[in-house]
């Protein structure tokens, strides 16, 4: 079985794949000093209680846009499972051309949701993932990617409206039933939804436009199925699509070989 493990800005998912189906995923906050050990305790309890075994996972791959993470969570896969991880990086091979100005800065995750969405929908598309930061990025028929756009995510956006403004408040987000809010929480949930919502239809008119061909949106992230109600222009929604991506990259590229001297744990890179 596969283990996979996206570390993202406020989240780290897991994930179990049997070769055919998901058997599991779990999330736990992100913080760059959680050590090994400690994902260990709370990863091997949630495992048992799906009715998984350490020593049925024989490989694992690890994304992460957080590099502070990523000694830990290497060791979690070495020292727990007996698995040297892949490590989704530019340098491995994605199936399709980087075609950017520098590949290597590019988020893991923005070519793992295209590796996925490309291999499930064709192309050319756009995928919009609602993050900490959310994200838009091009996809070539032929599975190229082309860049995209990155944007404050709306959670940012609530958290920095309430920090700059003593009197306003912190809010949840929801759709309003109404654009004018008559008191200050209802105008301020408009001005967030439906601001959020311009924010996505004017930058995807101007990639298609730019782009020159008509575009399949796809949208990911916790928050894709709350703004897709706000506008026709998000034609797809997979909230999985990143671990798609790493369960993809993993089939294309070997198994990287665990080391003898365990304690050799600094990135290679």
């Amino acid at each position: 079985m596969l283990l996979v493990a996206d570390a993202g800005n406020t989240n780290v998912v897991f994930a179990v794949h049997d070769g055919t189906s998901w058997r599991g995923s779990w999330r736990i906050a992100t913080d760059p000093q959680r050590t090994s050990d400690e994902y260990a305790v709370w990863l091997l309890t949630l495992l048992g209680h799906a009715g998984l075994k350490p020593a049925e996972i024989d490989r694992s791959v690890i994304g992460t846009v957080v590099p502070a993470a990523l000694y830990h969570l290497r060791r979690l896969c070495r020292d727990w499972f007996a698995s040297e991880p892949l490590i989704a990086r530019s340098s491995l091979d994605w199936g399709f051309a980087i075609r950017v100005d520098q590949p290597a800065e590019v988020g893991a995750d923005r070519l793992l949701n295209a590796l996925a969405a490309h291999q499930r929908f064709g192309g050319p598309l756009v995928v919009v993932d609602f993050g900490t930061a959310t994200t838009f990025d091009l996809v070539d028929k032929d599975g190229a990617y082309l860049g995209g756009v990155i944007a404050p995510g709306i959670n940012l956006s609530i958290e920095a409206l309430h920090r700059a403004a003593a009197r306003l408040p912190r809010i949840g987000i929801g759709r309003p039933q109404a654009v004018i809010g008559r008191s200050t929480v209802p105008a301020m949930q408009s001005g967030i939804y439906w601001g959020y919502v311009g924010l996505v239809e004017g930058l995807l008119s101007r990639i298609e436009a730019e782009f020159g061909a008509r575009l399949t949106v796809v949208a990911t992230g916790g928050l894709a199925p709350l703004f897709a109600e706000g506008t026709p222009m998000i034609g797809q929604i997979e909230p999985d699509l990143t671990l798609d991506g790493l369960r993809l990259l993993a089939a294309r590229n070997p198994s990287p070989i665990l080391p003898r001297d365990r304690t050799r744990l600094a990135d290679p890179d």
